[in-house]
């Protein structure tokens, strides 16, 4: 009872600070997110907004109301050149530095030839609505100059698109990306060391806690999906892509700086993940496999090309399901916090409705402690997911002809 006691209080902390990041958050909004083209009336604590922007990514960590850590921006400009700076010199969207300005956490660029250079004090970036899109302008001198999106290479499908600048800046998400790899790689060394200097002895220490994950994995994931004959070629990725997945999601529910961010909920995350075990799976495919997708044998010619097609889109499907799977997930466990914890802002009236500010937190606190233990699960379940579905398909890839002889029969 005592030990269900402690785990309640420490869950019951997470969510304090994380109501706390989030009340943060939802005031400093409700100040400065404010343009020049709404009203008073129209003020107030935006649920959706705030949601959104804390699972985007960011060029910088937010911390409390007017508390933020810079992080690295390293911008290219055709024709212009780069420009490198912390996020911190563009204050908050007060700034612009060569064009560039900070509009809710993110990057844009004035891309007007005529807005000047180098470093200046804009007043608001106004938003508007053109077409059913969201557009953004920066204030300056009485006159609004337009703002491109964050720069991405998706074509604009991820939300940003292939604009007038080039975004290589250390950004929330590559932030906690490098932090789990340089983690991962301690463990691993730490582990090694300790492998060595037990051998033939029991294991102890962190090599201790860190052992069954790598005999459950090989036992439970490799051994199975791909053979034992073939699994340790493979092993050294799957060992991989299931930590960094777990590494990532478990710093994500972390609600403080280095944590919060929301790594595998991104779809370019997850998209790069999943065309490492595309590449990786049709590299390795072999002969019977290739045969199988391209030209099945047993199978009436003229039927053959139509499979074929459908092999074919099974191939972009796979990963494509690994993308999609792994993202919703993700960013699902955390617009569900994030809204649990935002009922006390909704019940509260913004902070002028004691009672209901009461009622909200006690319903949030509770279910969101819940969430969080549920989350902890996804954290790992998804990981596994992950690890055990792209085994699978390097397996069935790698998968020798055992039913030749039958259908030569």
């Amino acid at each position: 009872m005592k030990v269900i006691s402690k785990r309640f209080c420490i869950l019951l902390a997470v969510t304090v600070l994380v109501g706390f990041n989030q009340y943060a958050f939802a005031q400093e909004n409700h100040t400065s997110d404010v343009g020049s083209d709404q009203t008073d009336e129209e003020e107030g604590y935006d649920p959706v907004g705030v949601v959104m922007h804390h699972i985007a990514d960011a060029n910088e960590f937010h911390v409390w109301k007017g508390v933020h850590l810079p992080l690295p921006c390293i911008l290219y400009a055709p024709g212009h050149g780069w420009t490198t700076m912390l996020s911190s010199k563009l204050d908050h969207g007060h700034k612009a530095v060569d064009g560039y300005v900070l509009n809710h956490g993110r990057v844009n660029r004035i891309a007007d030839p005529s807005f000047p250079g180098g470093e200046v004090e804009i007043g608001h970036i106004n938003h508007h609505v053109e077409d059913g899109k969201d557009v953004y302008y920066a204030e300056y001198q009485g006159q609004e100059y337009k703002l491109d999106k964050p720069s991405t290479l998706d074509g604009g499908l991820l939300g940003g698109g292939i604009t007038s600048f080039y975004d290589f800046s250390i950004t929330k998400n590559v932030f906690t990306m490098l932090l789990a790899s340089i983690l991962l790689i301690l463990v691993w060394l730490s582990v090694a060391k300790g492998y060595r200097e037990n051998d033939g002895k029991a294991p102890s220490g962190i090599q201790s806690f860190f052992e069954p994950f790598f005999t459950f994995i090989r036992d439970e994931v490799t051994v199975p999906m791909i053979g034992e004959q073939k699994y340790e070629r493979f092993q050294p990725f799957i060992m991989t892509v299931f930590f960094f997945v777990l590494f990532c999601n478990l710093l994500g529910l972390i609600p403080i700086f280095p944590g919060s961010a929301n790594v595998t909920g991104n779809l370019a995350v997850t998209m790069t993940l999943a065309l490492f075990t595309f590449v990786i799976t049709n590299l390795n495919g072999n002969k019977h496999y290739w045969e199988h997708v391209l030209w099945m044998p047993g199978i009436p010619a003229l039927v053959k090309p139509l499979l074929s097609i459908v092999e074919v889109l099974g191939l972009i499907f796979k990963p494509f399901s690994l993308m999609i799977r792994l993202f919703a997930n993700i960013s699902a466990g955390h617009i569900i916090i994030l809204s649990l914890i935002g009922l006390i802002f909704l019940f509260g009236n913004n902070g002028q409705n004691l009672g209901g500010a009461t009622a909200g937190a006690i319903v949030g606190g509770f279910f969101t402690a819940f969430m969080n233990l549920i989350e902890l699960l996804v954290a790992f379940l998804q990981a596994y997911i992950f690890a055990i579905l792209s085994a699978s398909y390097i397996g069935a890839a790698t998968e020798d002809a055992h039913h030749d002889e039958a259908h030569a029969h």
